[in-house]
């Protein structure tokens, strides 16, 4: 039985959707910040939906662009992640809430916030994006369980 398209992943169902080996997943953690898979009590590793597009743009950038991981992690660094998922397929990013596609990086010559140099930097407000979406597809799983109880 296949699993659902909001449905964790584990590594090894992770590492074939994005079509690289599980030891390379953990490798590119060392890495690449941004990559946080949830950990469970026993380090067992479940990706979520929001996680294996970001590998996917990743091995886009790596393995079709030909990029170095020093390229990678200075376009991180310079852009934000958004341009990292621009190099997934369309059909992933579709089916991935607004929220986690729609990542803006602040301009430079933008004035500063009231925050100053405390304000959210974009890989911050990427985290906080994708937590988001998950606990939007969690409270989703959880309606629709209530709903099929109650009928």
């Amino acid at each position: 039985m296949a699993k659902g398209p909001d449905a964790f992943r584990t590594i090894s169902e992770a590492a074939d959707e994005v079509g690289v080996a599980q030891h390379v997943l953990r490798f590119w953690e060392t890495r690449f910040s941004f990559i946080r898979p949830m950990k469970r009590a026993g380090g067992r590793r479940f990706y979520r939906p929001q996680d294996v597009a970001v590998l996917q743009g990743l091995k886009a950038r790596l393995h079709d662009d030909h990029m170095t991981i020093k390229d990678v992690q200075k376009l991180y660094r310079d852009a934000g992640l958004d341009r990292v998922l621009r190099a997934v397929p369309p059909d992933v990013t579709a089916s991935l809430p607004a929220e986690v596609t729609e990542v803006s990086v602040p301009d430079p010559e933008a004035p500063k916030s009231a925050l100053g140099s405390a304000a959210i930097s974009p890989e911050s407000q990427m985290r906080l994006r994708l937590s988001l979406a998950g606990l939007t597809a969690t409270k989703q799983r959880l309606d629709d369980l209530l709903n099929q109880e109650s009928t």
